[in-house]
């Protein structure tokens, strides 16, 4: 776990983990809006918060106050329920359309 504040969580993966792992995982936050920061295509949810990801055993969580407290419990009932051995299937892995 790591807490490193504001930043980009891509440019954050690379520089922690790897390029690679970075670049397997993709484009982390955004809808896919079409705009200068968050290009497409449109995701209707954020990308790779909250969820698994391409890499295995990584997830993200991050925003603001409000958004950490409430997340953070759906976050860890995920992953107690994983560590227990509880099937917790997603609706699909987020694909990579732009890497880091």
């Amino acid at each position: 776990m790591y807490a490193t504040g504001y930043g980009s969580m891509n440019g954050w993966c690379a520089d922690l983990i790897s390029q690679e792992v970075a670049d397997r995982v993709g484009k982390v936050w955004g809808l896919g809006s079409e705009t200068t920061k968050d290009p497409g295509p449109w995701e209707g949810e954020q990308r790779n918060m909250w969820k698994p990801t391409q890499q295995q055993n990584l997830w993200f969580h991050g925003g603001n106050l409000h958004q950490s407290r409430h997340y953070s419990l759906y976050l860890a009932l995920q992953l107690k329920a994983r560590h227990e051995g509880i099937e917790t299937p997603v609706y699909r892995l987020q694909e990579v359309h732009h890497r880091s």
